[in-house]
């Protein structure tokens, strides 16, 4: 492809509401575009790399037996309603009527299209099992999209749907996906950690996650090099050890704190660890049913995923409450509320390790007042035995070594639907006895365009990305420095030609730009092989570079175009 005539918008400046890397730099490089919040089109360079995951993603499917088909991202409200997943499924779901106000959503995940394809078609244990995937756009209304193509409204995915005589075929089906996924992620060159992750709304009772290593992740990995514990901070239990031998219980004090809001501030007011302070976070369901106040230990954070499922409640529903409502429940404002004289109606619930802080401090509901010397009775409140954001340097609850904490984006998912969708949809085989029984199902997705932002979270530097040769949208650039100069034109055109005969994806960097425009894109852009005609080119001598260490060697064109 001829540069001169390439769609290839490049940015000098980093777009202002870009807040990852991995978007900064496929918007700087030409290579997607943003519509609205979370809606991107792809433009030709990026295309073509979100094409060769889609390769990847496709053969490794294949080769593992799964059959590809080609669902509709329109569907109808009665399979959701069968699947009792229309209401619970929260906002995220796009919801539309058609002209007869037939209502319909624009799928998120098609465990119910491809479930109720299969209740009429497969009759008999004979043919099973089955494996059929789907590359296909979904769409989901999140409340905040961020992180570029890593949390949009709308994405490609490849979803797969196995279906199988009993849980033991099924586990057999999971861990053929577990392979195929590794790799998937191996041939994209991706760093990844496969932990357990929360099934959530998908049901079923075993799941994992494939999150690619990046310090910009949306997800907090927890792991352990001592065993193979792994698992997303949504599920990780926290364990730590609790400081102190038991105490004499002092009396209560009422303590003046004036303007001492914070866990720092009062760590710095009362010369005192914050270990020893008991946060009480107030939270209410969107929809005002239920009012929360959560404790838990001043020296460690709520975990809102675990919250979200001891109270049975959606996470995205669950919201904090505003001052005017803090004022409204506690008789406060917020940085003095407690667990002592809130409104009756508030649900009080505390982390079990709050109760294990002796002669601690609390907000004393009273405007510049704490209390001191607050020793809890878990008799007299809800016990939750882990809300807890996990941390490094916590127990590893397996072995008892140290955790270690990563951040990563979540690129795959493997789950053990068991019969969840088949049964709600009465979708059954007969067994070699004539009796009818339901498949056993498992769900597999892989983030297609997700992956692409992830490649570029882990392959850049200050000047641009830094394309692995498995998805880079050419394998190699020729630039002519001098559009004006004879010989560096024919020489450029030269091996242009020849490495197109050869097969082999080539740009051809022919434009009238200047010299360091070219280089600056060539390097923005991230093409792995690079062969550059310049001042040599009368003598037929190039130089030839890679993108990743960026090390320039003058040669003969003829021992470079060997090479390929």
């Amino acid at each position: 492809m001829k540069m001169s005539k390439y769609y290839m918008p490049t940015l000098k400046q980093e777009p202002n509401d870009a807040d990852v890397i991995s978007a900064k730099l496929l918007l700087r490089a030409g290579m997607i575009r943003k519509n609205v919040a979370g809606v991107y089109s792809y433009l030709p360079l990026g295309l073509r790399v979100l094409q060769k995951v889609e390769a990847i993603v496709r053969g490794e499917m294949d080769r593992y037996g799964a059959q590809e088909v080609l669902m509709s991202a329109l569907q109808p409200k009665e399979i959701w309603e069968e699947s009792g997943r229309w209401e619970t499924n929260g906002p995220e779901m796009f919801k539309l009527k058609d002209r007869h106000q037939r209502e319909f959503c624009l799928g998120p995940t098609h465990e119910e299209y491809f479930t109720s394809l299969v209740t009429n078609e497969l009759n008999s244990y004979k043919q099973l099992p089955l494996n059929l995937y789907q590359i296909q756009t979904k769409f989901r209304d999140e409340r905040r999209p961020r992180f570029g193509l890593i949390r949009s409204r709308e994405f490609l995915m490849k979803d797969a749907y196995s279906f199988d005589t009993d849980a033991e075929t099924m586990e057999v089906a999971y861990n053929n996906m577990w392979k195929a996924y590794e790799s998937t992620f191996d041939k994209m060159k991706l760093e990844y950690k496969v932990v357990r992750g929360d099934s959530g709304n998908m049901g079923g009772r075993v799941s994992h996650e494939f999150h690619a290593i990046t310090p910009n992740g949306e997800s907090t990995l927890a792991y352990c090099n001592s065993c193979d514990f792994a698992e997303t901070d949504e599920v990780a239990k926290c364990s730590f050890a609790i400081d102190g031998e038991k105490e004499e219980v002092l009396e209560i004090e009422k303590v003046l704190t004036p303007k001492v809001k914070t866990i720092d501030e009062l760590v710095d007011f009362f010369k005192l660890d914050a270990s020893k302070f008991i946060k009480t976070l107030l939270y209410k369901t969107e929809d005002d049913r239920r009012v929360f106040a959560v404790m838990v230990p001043g020296n460690r954070n709520l975990n809102h995923v675990k919250f979200a499922n001891y109270v049975n409640e959606d996470e995205d529903l669950i919201v904090m409450l505003d001052p005017s409502e803090v004022h409204a429940k506690t008789k406060t404002i917020p940085g003095f509320a407690g667990p002592f004289g809130i409104d009756p109606a508030v649900e009080i619930i505390g982390d079990s390790r709050v109760f294990q802080i002796q002669n601690g401090i609390c907000g004393a509901n009273e405007k510049d007042f704490h209390l001191k010397n607050i020793t809890l009775n878990p008799a007299d409140y809800t016990v939750a035995e882990d809300l807890l954001q996990v941390m490094e340097g916590d127990n590893c609850p397996v072995c008892g070594a140290e955790l270690q904490i990563a951040m990563g984006t979540e690129v795959g998912n493997i789950f053990q639907l068991g019969t969840k969708y088949s049964d709600a949809f009465n979708a059954n085989f007969l067994d070699n006895n004539g009796k009818p029984q339901p498949f056993y199902m498992g769900s597999y997705g892989i983030g297609v365009s997700r992956c692409v932002a992830a490649v570029v979270e882990q392959y850049y530097d200050g000047n641009g990305i830094k394309w692995p040769v498995e998805l880079a949208p050419y394998q190699v650039i020729v630039t002519i420095v001098n559009h004006k100069n004879e010989d560096q034109v024919a020489l450029g055109n030269q091996i242009y030609e020849y490495l197109m005969e050869k097969g082999i994806e080539v740009m051809l960097d022919d434009r009238t730009e200047s010299a360091g425009k070219k280089f600056a894109d060539r390097d923005l852009i991230g093409i792995p092989m690079r062969i550059t005609a310049g001042r040599n080119s009368s003598e037929g001598i190039v130089e030839y570079s890679l993108r990743e260490d960026g090390e320039k060697i003058d040669m003969k064109v003829e021992e470079v175009l060997a090479q390929f």
